[in-house]
Formats: C-alpha cells, structure tokens, sequence
C-alpha cells in the first residue's frame, strides 16, 4: 500500500505541501495565551447593606442567597463574604466545562427566589450577578501629578472618558477599578437644625424623591384638530447641587418656606471614602482589564496599549498612566524564550543526525520532516479550538525530538540497505520500508496510546495534560505520515547506492567519520558481547528492575510535588494590615512609608499603593495593596535582583515599619486561581458557633501549623478584635413615649450608615443621591446626643434617651465556605519544601489540632492540585495498559508486550531520580514529560523486537534473534534517542524567565531517556529471550536449530 508513495513523489511531496500551507494559515489565525481556559467558570453575586456590620449582612443578605443557589447545575463548592462596610459578595465555582453563561443564568434565577427574604434596602441597590473573569490581562494605574486633580476626579474621568472605550475593545470581558469614589450628591444633615424643625433623615428622603423626579405627563393637542401637538417636559430629576439645594422641605408658619439648604450641606462628591490609591507618591486609580474566553490576549493587551496612547494625549495635563502588570511582556517574553529553544533543538537534533548519517543528504531528510510535522500540528490547533500557549509550545519543543525519530528510523534503514549492496536507492527503500513500516506504526500507535487517556482527566489540570498531549500526538501522527510517504520517496529520490572509488584525499571531516564509525563498529561489538554475559547470566537484568522499581519507589516518595511551578513574573503583590480598626489616615501613613522605602530598591520599577482594600480579605480601613512592578527581566540577570531575593529585602524592610503587618507574594502561577501563589484553605466551624470561638481555635491552629519546618508562613486575616458598638434598644422606654424600634433604627442609619435616597444623571452617567450626618457629627459616641428621634405626636427626643451602647469586638469581614462559617487562611512553603509538602503538613496538623466539628478544606491553585494528585497515578497506569493492549494486537500474543512494559521501569526511575537530585519538583509538568517518557522507552523496545520477531520467522533462534536485532538496531536507537536528548538540552540548562517550567519538563525527560536508552538496550534483549520461550511453551513452537552466521562473541 505505502510503496506507491515511493513510486510517486510528487504525490508524497503535495500531501506534506498542503499540510504546512494548512498549518500557516492556522498560525496566523490562533489566538495567543499564557495558558489555554485553565481556570474553573465563576459566577459572583454582589449586594450593598448601607450601614450594616458583617454580621448583619452575612444573617439577613448572605445566607439567605446562599441557601438557594446551594445546589445549583454544576457548582462545586460556594465561598461567601461579607464587610463591615455592607458589601456582600458570593463566588460560586463550576465544573470545568460549564458553559459561564448557562451557569450565570441558573444562579440568576436561584437569586430571584432569595429576593423577596432581603432587606428592601439591598433590594433598592441592587443584587447583581455576573460572570467573574478570573483571569486579569493587565493592571494599570493612572494618576496625577497636578494637585488640581484628586483620586475622586481621576476615577470619575475614567469611568467617563476611558473605561467605555477599553471595554469596546475586542475580547476585553470587563475593567474594573479599585476604589469607591463613584460621583454622588451627598446631602450632609445637620443633626441639630433637623431636631429645631422636628424632621428626621426619612423627612428629607421623602421631599427629595417628590421633588426631584422623572414624569412622563404626555402631549397635547393629540386625536383632535389642533395644529400642532406639545409634549409636556418636567425638569426630571435634579442635576445640580443647588438645585437640590432649593428643595422645599415645609413651609413654615410665618409664611416662609425651610429650604434643604437650611438643614443641610450639598456638594458633588464620592460614593464612598473608604478607597485611597496613591502611585510613587501621587494620587491615582488603579485598575484591571480582564478578557473574554477564547480571545486573543496578545491582540488585546496591544490594542489597549495603542488605545490608552491616543487616551493619554486627552489627558488633563498632569495625568498619566502606567502598567503595573501586563501578561503579554511575560507572555512574549515566554514565547520568545520558548521559539529559541525550539530552535536550537531544531540545531542539535540535527548535529547528532549528521553524526551519526554523516551525509548531508541523508540529514536533509529529517531535516525538511520536522517542519511540516512542526507547522502542520498548527492546522489541527485550529480545528479543535485550541491556542497557542506556553503548553502547546512548549509539546512542540518535545515533539522536535519525537518526530525526527521516524525520519531517522526510514533513512537510517535505507543506508543499512545501501551498504549491504543494494543496487539502487530505489531498491533499498521499498526493501528498508518493508522491514520498517510495522514497526513504524507500532511506534505512532503506542505514542499515541500514552496520551489517549489523559484526555479522560477532568477539571482544570485535564486541560493541562489534554492540551499538551494531543499537541504532541498530531505532531506524532502527522510524523508517522511523513514517514511512510515523505522520507521513502525523497530517500529513493536523494540518496545514492554506495561505490567503492579508489583511494582519495581525505579532509578532516571523512577523517573524523571513519574514527567515529570504527570506535562505533567497536563498541557495537562490545556491546553483543555484553549481551552474552548477560543471557548467561540472567539475574542481572532481574536485578536492575528490582533495582529500577526500588529507586522509584524511593525518588516517588521523597521528590516534593506541586502542581505548576512558580514563575517570576515581574510583579510583586504587597498585602498590608494594620491593627483591627486602624482608621484608613493610619493606613495611608503606613503604605506612604512602605512606598518611601522600597521605591529606589534595586530592580524596582514603580510602586502603586491602594488603601482600604486587601488581596486576602477584601474591603477594611485597615487594609491596603501594593502592586510592586520590578524592572524588565533584561535587567534583572543579577540574583539580586530575582524575585527572590527582591521579596526578601521587602520582609525586611517592613519588618521595621511599626503597627503594619505586611505580606510579599507573587502573583499565582496559574492566572484565574486567586491572587497570589502559596496555598489557600479555609478553616470551617460545622458546629454552629460563634465567631470568637472560630477565631480562637483558628489561631490556635496556625500556632501548630507554624511549628512545621514545611511552612514559611501560614496567616489569617480573620480578627474578631475589631472595636464595635453593640446597641440595646430599651423597649419600655420607647412604648412609653410613643417611638417604634424602627424609627430609632431608622434615624441612627439616616444619620450615622446614610440612606441611598435617589438617583441623579450627569455627564452622561447615573449616580446616586445619599444622606448622611456631616463626618464631624458622626466621630464619637458623643455624637448621639446631638440625634433625636420623633414620636408619634411629633414631638423630638434625644436618642440616647432609649438606647445603650455596649462596647464588644467582632470581625471586620466574615467569610463562609460551603454554607459554613470559615476562616480564610493563605500560606507559603519554606524555602527547599514544595506546595506539596506544605499541603501534606496542612492535613497532618489538621488531623490532630483541630477540634471536633472542625475541618479544613482547600480553595483556588491548592484544591486543583490535590485533585490533580489523585487522577495522575490512574492515568499513568492506564496509558501503561493502552500501551499493552496495542501491542498484544500488534504481536498478537499477550506475553511479548511484556517485553516492552519491563523495559520501561529504568528509564521511569532514571526521570524520577535526576529529578530528585536536581532539586525539583514532581508537578504537572514532569508528569507530563513521565508520560511522554513511557512512549520514548517503548519505541526503543519496539525496534528491537520488531526485528526480532522479524528474524524469528526466518528460523533464527531466540538467542540469535535477540542479538542480530539488538545488534541491528542499535545505531538508530542511539541515533533517535541522543537527539532527543541534545535537543532537550536547551530546557534542561535554560535560565531567566519561564526556566522552571522548562527545567521541570527537561530534566525528567532526559534523564529518564538517557538512563533508560542506557540500560534497556542492554535488558531489551533478555527480556525478549525470555518472553519469547515462555510464548513459545504456551504455543509449543519448537526452538529452531537454524544455524545463523552472526558472531555473537
């Protein structure tokens, strides 16, 4: 069937022309990413409470939503906040694979069922649910240099001018901004005015929503024989301050009115006050660009950056931006880094070829099959929606090494025609191809067979192993191809019958050959009579098995694991806490020294500071972000300036700054999976109690955890010790004097938490109109007595007449996992220690310091990696089996696979060592390389027993069958497998940005098929003798005594 690929080339050379015209055209319309939708679909409902503590949010907005959408098609688990200052968010995490939009959808429709159990307040403002990007492109700041301009300005001139036109760019989902200062009308009361008039805040809410209003009263002059028709037009709703300002409020008794003015002060103002965000040194607004699935991110980061150079041009003077982060300098950088790795094992691999072939022509023929195997697999990413990624790329780097193999094997086996005397090339490649053909399906099928099971693995670390294994087998598949059409026709087209000319001048090149070929013939020789030693003595080859599985054994349960490793990626996150109810001014001098401090830090491009939120626990006056940008990695070579060592000098420093308690990480190593690497969990109280007591067990917890050499630091943000005021309302009181608790609850809001009254529109924007006492009628409890509260007839009473205040602590924010009160818990491993050690130490803690009806469970990065743990050694097994089952139909025996499944235990156990001793971990990526591994040592064995099969049916024994085979295919062996080797060289060695996923996934690889090449070619044979007496006792097939001619001294 395939001869008639040798016999028309041009048949052969237009199937290969076509593939890399397909393979172009899928190149140029791939989206680029760092990694392809790794991250599980997220649904987020958001909720106001204007003036409630956490615990009243969490009792009367949170829980109720989170018993209906518990449950909901798909969720996997369900995380809940709530902030002292109202806000009320629920993350609600999917499967992977759930379509966002369905599962926005049906959390949508659980949410409508929890509306009519809330306050109408939360009602008012909006309970809103949305698809989360989880991923941000880009962080960017913009700030002012110009006094004139402050963060409440610069916000509200990006929500006008800028954030509309980022978000109408093409695959950008959402920009969202750090920071509350949203233009509103605030109406500031004045407490003591209202009282001398007998209103309450609830009085001025009212005139205002009566006065300040949209109407629709229609037209006139319709349906009748007028000619022409008015449209009635109300002013709407108020605009400006002074407008609101000359609200009537009453009219009074001699006969003049009391105006808003009169009671209270209106300016345009912000939302909120509890956000300050400052860049080296000036005022500023940060925010995040996220993308829309399955777009291009290297398109989009670019078109942001032209669009936001056109913006800056529109800049009031003094403003500018800069990017804090931005995945595409890391993302080009790894792409980069990861080409020129591609291409220089496209080098090597070609180095070692033409050593071994010592022919340009014979070189020329691997060399023209990889490209077309390389840009032909692109076509294929296209068809399956793929992207090119740093896991796809870096299955193209591997697959350099695997697909010149079948190249190497075809002309490889047509030279060994030649110099047998073959008369012509032609000749010699339907003779080699005969021979080979089997084998070089045997080979593509088992390639394959070893990543057929991964795409069985669910969840995000499936879209690892799927992405990177199917990559590799369209590249292996299209190489089998080339294979069987290309190189036979361009080896009967190129290569030439051997003649023996007269002695000619020889240059150093021929030379350097004939040395290298005679010490090869020598160690060839060598090599079948260590083979001999061997078969007498048999025990060897058991004992570098047992030897093999002890040593993996060994290196399996000593190696740490991970999940991906953790990359410098150029940014440093900065999460900082102050003591429980520092005001936000304590907050800003904190951040304002940290800034002073670490800016000229070598290394250390631009510092950008945002107060009154944190990475960890979300909003609080006492919390800030730092969002630290280091220098381009071409000026960072020096170690110290590594990430390392930059967050080394940031612990240090901010151990000297008093009150802060601050923290240093990356960001995660895989985008979408929070916001910082480490490991995250969450410490849950099932039992129903207090938050003291979870506190207090938490702490405790962490103290246990701490002593563990495996953690760097594992910390809560949890703090019940925030100072509250806890209100007793007396009852008596109240019915005496004719006052409802509602009234009085009402009044302390109106004054103190402020009322969401009504909306206004501006520059082209809606905003709200809140009231609220002035802030210096609101500072101390002092305050209360200047609020009065009305009775039924009218009449004003001081407040405090009817309430008490107790002074208690509780948390600022409270968080729930799973429908359980929890305490987040973020943490690092200590340096030499793996996320996997960390993880291990986490549940053997936990086992003995938690209490009963307490618990932990693992969130983000850490909970992927776990699972990912438990379907790796199932899969591993399960590729093994695949492997079996082709080649007992290849064989058709069901012993002689067994030769090949005992050759792969040495190079197994030569990848987990090498690792080991290198001082890496066992994480995705070398699980990956594990698995590639087991294809790699396969082939070996399959050339040898495929010959030797092949010899056994022409009578040869099976000592000699082993032997000639062993003998035969040793060049090609070495061949493909040491180019593989030099080819991964780059990765094993390679240094500066995205090193340590190249060192994880090169390491194993090499050191796995070097060991393994090594050894199996010495216990291939054996194993083959063996297997083969035991098929021959089931089948009762006499031994041949055909004498054979090899020397097998």
């Amino acid at each position: 069937m395939f001869k008639q690929f040798i016999d028309r080339p041009v048949l052969s050379t237009v199937i290969s022309i076509v593939l890399v015209i397909l393979g172009v055209l899928g190149i140029s319309t791939l989206p680029t990413t760092q990694y392809p939708e790794i991250a599980p679909p997220t649904v987020q409902v958001s909720a106001n409470y204007p003036g409630a503590n956490a615990q009243t949010v969490l009792e009367s907005v949170i829980i109720p939503i989170e018993e209906q959408i518990n449950g909901v098609e798909g969720m996997t688990y369900i995380t809940s906040t709530a902030s002292n200052n109202g806000s009320a968010q629920i993350q609600v995490f999917f499967e992977q694979g759930v379509d966002p939009d369905i599962a926005a959808v049906n959390v949508q429709n659980r949410v409508a069922r929890a509306n009519p159990l809330l306050p109408r307040e939360v009602t008012q403002s909006g309970v809103i649910t949305q698809k989360q990007q989880t991923s941000a492109l880009m962080f960017l700041t913009v700030y002012s240099e110009n006094e004139a301009y402050d963060g409440t300005y610069i916000q509200n001139y990006l929500n006008i001018n800028v954030l509309p036109r980022l978000k109408r760019i093409k695959g950008v989902g959402d920009v969202s901004i750090f920071g509350l200062k949203n233009y509103a009308m605030r109406v500031w009361l004045h407490p003591e005015k209202l009282a001398a008039y007998q209103l309450v805040p609830e009085d001025i809410t009212a005139v205002i929503n009566e006065q300040s209003r949209e109407a629709a009263a229609g037209s006139l002059g319709q349906n009748n024989a007028e000619a022409f028709e008015y449209v009635l037009k109300y002013s709407g709703r108020y605009k400006e301050a002074s407008q609101y300002e000359n609200i009537v409020i009453k009219a009074l008794d001699n006969g003049q009115f009391l105006y808003l003015k009169d009671v209270a002060t209106v300016e345009l103002d912000a939302e909120g006050y509890g956000a300050i965000s400052f860049t080296n040194g000036n005022p500023g607004v940060s925010m995040a660009v996220y993308q829309t699935p399955g777009s291009n991110a290297q398109e989009i980061i670019e078109t942001i950056h032209e669009e936001l150079e056109v913006l800056r041009a529109e800049f009031p003077k003094g403003m500018t931006y800069i990017v804090n982060f931005d995945t595409n300098e890391f993302l080009t950088a790894s792409i980069d880094k990861v080409i020129m790795t591609l291409l220089e094992a496209f080098a090597l691999v070609f180095i070692v070829v033409f050593l071994f072939l010592q022919d340009v022509r014979s070189t020329l023929i691997p060399a023209i099959a990889v490209p077309v195997s390389i840009i032909g697999t692109f076509f294929f990413l296209n068809l399956f929606g793929y992207s090119i990624n740093l896991l796809t790329l870096f299955a193209l780097v591997l697959a350099i090494g695997i697909v010149v193999d079948d190249a190497i094997v075809v002309v490889e086996a047509v030279h060994a025609k030649l110099e047998e005397g073959a008369n012509s090339a032609m000749e010699a490649t339907k003779t080699a191809m005969d021979e080979i053909t089997g084998a070089i399906i045997s080979i593509t099928l088992v390639m394959a067979a070893v990543f057929i099971p991964v795409t069985f693995i669910t969840g995000p670390t499936g879209v690892f192993y799927e992405q990177f294994g199917i990559t590799l087998m369209v590249a292996i598949a299209i190489s089998a191809v080339n294979a069987l059409t290309l190189s036979p026709a361009l080896s009967a087209l190129f290569l030439k019958a051997h003649t023996h000319e007269g002695e000619k001048k020889k240059n150093f090149a021929d030379r350097f050959f004939i040395a290298f070929n005679v010490a090869f013939d020598r160690t060839t020789k060598r090599y079948v009579q260590s083979l001999g030693f061997l078969f007498k003595h048999k025990w060897i080859t058991g004992a570098i098995l047992i030897a093999s599985l002890a040593g993996i054994f060994w290196a399996a349960n000593t190696t740490p694991t991970g999940f991906v490793p953790d990359e410098d990626r150029g940014l440093i996150f900065a999460n900082i806490e102050l003591p429980a109810g520092a005001t936000i001014d304590r907050t800003v001098a904190a951040t304002n020294e940290l800034n002073n401090r670490i800016k000229d830090i070598p290394g250390i491009s631009d510092v950008s500071l945002v107060n009154g939120f944190s990475i960890i626990s979300g909003a609080g006056s006492n919390y800030g972000i730092a969002f630290i940008k280091l220098d381009n990695w071409s000026e960072r070579k020096e170690d110290s300036k590594s990430v390392e060592a930059i967050t080394g000098q940031l612990f240090g420093i901010a151990a000297t700054i008093p009150e802060a308690n601050m923290l240093f990480f990356a960001p995660p190593s895989v985008p979408g999976f929070g916001l910082s690497a480490g490991f995250e969990m969450k410490v849950l109280d099932q039992s129903g109690g207090s938050f003291n007591e979870l506190s207090a067990v938490t702490q405790s917890y962490l103290q246990e955890l701490m002593k563990r050499p495996e953690i760097q630091y594992a910390q809560t943000s949890f703090n019940t010790n925030y100072p509250q005021y806890e209100i007793d309302v007396n009852i008596t009181k109240t019915k005496e004097a004719g006052i409802s608790v509602s009234s009085i609850l009402t009044t302390l809001q109106g004054y103190i938490g402020s009322i969401y009254a009504a909306d206004f529109s501006r520059y082209g924007k809606q905003y709200r109109v809140y009231v609220q006492a002035l802030p210096e009628d609101r500072a101390t409890t002092e305050n209360l007595n200047s609020l009065f509260v009305r009775n039924e007839e009218g009449a004003m009473a001081p407040i405090t007449e009817f309430i008490n205040l107790k002074r208690v602590y509780g948390p600022q924010s409270a968080t729930r996992f799973n429908l359980f009160n929890s305490a987040s818990v973020n943490g690092a491993a200590a340096p030499g220690y793996s996320s996997g050690d960390a993880i291990a130490a986490v549940q053997e803690v936990s086992a003995t310091a938690l209490p009963n009806n307490y618990t932990v469970d693992f969130s983000g990065l850490t909970r992927e990696e776990i699972n990912a743990g438990n379907q790796t050694t199932f899969i591993f097994i399960l590729s093994i089996l695949f492997v079996y089952f082709i080649l007992a139909a290849q064989y058709e025996s069901y012993l002689l696979p067994f030769v090949v499944l005992f050759s792969l235990p040495v190079g197994v156990m030569g990848a987990y060592v090498t690792t080991k001793l290198a001082g890496l971990e066992n994480n995705v990526y070398f699980q990956i390389a594990l698995i590639m591994l087991l294809g790699l040592l396969a082939k070996n064995a399959i050339l040898i027993v495929e010959f030797a099969i092949q010899r056994r049916r022409h009578g040869y024994s099976r000592k000699d069958a082993a032997f000639e085979a062993a003998k035969v295919r040793l060049r090609p062996i070495l061949m493909t497998s040491f180019a593989f080797i030099i080819g991964l060289l780059p990765l094993v060695f390679s240094g500066g940005i995205g090193a340590r996923g190249n060192n994880a996934i090169g390491t194993g690889a090499v050191g796995g098929l070097l060991i393994g090449t090594i050894l199996g070619v010495f216990i291939i044979p054996i194993l083959y003798i063996l297997f083969q007496w035991m098929q021959d006792k089931v089948s009762r097939k006499p031994e041949p005594t055909t004498i054979t001619t090899h020397d097998h001294e």
